[in-house]
C-alpha cells in the first residue's frame, strides 16, 4: 500500500478530527498532496491541497478557516486538521498525490491515491 490513510471517525457536530496520510513512495518530496472526500451519492470533491515544499495550500470553500492541511516530510505524511465539523462534512475522505499539476484539482489530474478513511459527523 503506498497511501495510508488513517485518523477518521465518528464525531459530533462542532468536534475536530485529524487524518493523516503516510505515503510510501519515493517521490513523496516532489509531490503536491490533497485530500479529497466522496460522500454518498456525490461525486469526489476537493478539500484541500498541499504543494511539494509546503508553500501553498488551496482550500474548497466549504472548509475555509475550519481544516487545515500541512505535511511532514521528515515522516512522509500529509495531515488534515479538521475543525467545527458539520454533518455535511460526512464522507470518505482520500489522500491523493500528483506531480507538476499543482492548481489542478480534478480527481483525474492526481495518480496516487489512498484507501479512505471514513469521516461521520452527527449526533
Amino acid at each position: 500500500v503506498q497511501l495510508q490513510a488513517s485518523g477518521g471517525g465518528l464525531v459530533e457536530p462542532g468536534g475536530s478530527l485529524t487524518l493523516s496520510c503516510v505515503a510510501s513512495v519515493r517521490t513523496y518530496y516532489t509531490q503536491n498532496w490533497a485530500w479529497f472526500r466522496q460522500a454518498p451519492g456525490k461525486a469526489r470533491e476537493i478539500v484541500a491541497a498541499i504543494s511539494w515544499g509546503g508553500l501553498h495550500t488551496y482550500y474548497a470553500e466549504s472548509v475555509k478557516e475550519r481544516f487545515i492541511i500541512s505535511r511532514t516530510d521528515l515522516k512522509k505524511t500529509v495531515y488534515l486538521q479538521m475543525n467545527n465539523l458539520k454533518p455535511e462534512d460526512t464522507a470518505l475522505y482520500y489522500c491523493a498525490g500528483n506531480k507538476d499539476k499543482w492548481g489542478y484539482w480534478d480527481p483525474n489530474e492526481f495518480n496516487l491515491w489512498g484507501q479512505g478513511t471514513q469521516v461521520t459527523v452527527s449526533s
